[in-house]
């Protein structure tokens, strides 16, 4: 099945490229509300899952017993730029653990902020694995590790007790099995598995409902996501659309982006969570659709809608800040 264009590139008044994907939204109970393209097929969530990877982090009790709070718990849903805040919050959680970021073993990269770099390169400086955008999820489980009395070396690996945690979660939440046939390996070197779309859906459906949980992954569920839409820029950064989404209507919306265009999404009024998957993996892409299936879902809300109908289209610019173009929501998502 070939997916649908979603999102044009418009140069002047010339479409001059297109984005195809696919986009599911579900209730907790399973009924779809709204399906696009082929929602059936595997996809690997990347980082747009972090939230629920982060679920052994709250219910093993490692966060309330290092004191921490909603931007800790945040931090251990981001992806974040690598900015100040970011890496110095990070460096904090693993010192409540009694370790520093030697024990980091989500590998190292500049921040993707580019102020960020500029400025920890004018110092002189190098990037560590505090500056990796999973630096924050790695904190937590290696935070997880220390408070259940788990050896935390190797625990990126398949099989590693903290990652059997974070795939039985998976599993849980989401309904679908993740088994070694379907099992990859991440940018930040844990296990990621590639699962139907729409059960990434499902599955945001039931953290923000807590329908389908335990009453204890329930509560840590919304927690955690609560903790999201308190404090975005955690999540992400300096002008990250994930921020912008959340920010255009506080509690009200959570996202998350994922590497090579997947996007998931809850609306908490609604009870429902949203996956997509932008097939090109263009990150441009997958944030005109969240924009534009979000702005859909909420229409009732003039206000609202129009910011995020604004966010849906952003401008293209050139060199000098001149608007030659713009990117739009296409065929269903118009």
């Amino acid at each position: 099945m070939t997916n649908p264009v979603l999102v044009e590139v418009t140069r002047g008044n010339v479409v001059e490229s297109a984005h195809r994907g696919a986009v599911a939204v579900y209730e907790a109970d399973g009924k779809p509300l709204l399906e696009i393209g082929d929602t059936a097929r595997p996809v690997f969530p990347r980082s747009a899952v972090k939230a629920i990877q982060a679920l052994p982090f709250v219910e093993s009790g490692a966060a309330d017993a290092y004191g921490f709070g909603e931007k800790e718990l945040a931090l251990s849903c981001a992806s974040h730029s690598g900015e100040p805040e970011h890496v110095e919050l990070a460096r904090s959680m693993l010192a409540k653990a009694g370790l520093d970021e030697t024990a980091l073993e989500c590998g190292t990269h500049w921040p993707s902020n580019h102020e960020a770099t500029i400025a920890l390169a004018r110092s002189g400086g190098s990037p560590g694995a505090l500056h990796n955008n999973c630096s924050g999820k790695h904190s937590g489980f290696l935070c997880t590790c220390r408070h259940l009395g788990i050896d935390h070396r190797g625990y990126v690996a398949a099989g590693h007790p903290e990652q059997e945690m974070v795939r039985e979660a998976m599993e849980s939440v989401t309904g679908a099995v993740h088994d070694a046939e379907h099992r990859g390996t991440d940018g930040c070197s844990i296990p990621t598995y590639a699962v139907p779309l729409r059960s990434y859906a499902l599955g945001f459906a039931r953290m923000v409902t807590g329908k389908g949980l335990p009453p204890e992954r329930a509560k840590a569920a919304q927690r955690l996501l609560k903790a999201c839409m308190a404090e975005p820029f955690l999540v992400a950064g300096t002008d990250r659309a994930d921020v912008a989404l959340m920010q255009a209507a506080p509690g009200r919306i959570f996202v998350k982006t994922g590497a090579e265009g997947v996007y998931c999404a809850a609306v908490p009024e609604l009870g429902v969570g949203i996956s997509l998957k932008c097939d090109d993996g263009a990150s441009r892409g997958a944030e005109v659709m969240v924009a534009a299936v979000l702005s859909k879902l909420l229409k009732t809300d003039g206000t609202l809608a129009a910011k995020l109908t604004e966010l849906a289209n952003p401008a293209l610019e050139n060199r000098k800040g001149l608007k030659v173009g713009a990117l739009r929501p296409a065929g269903a998502l118009a």
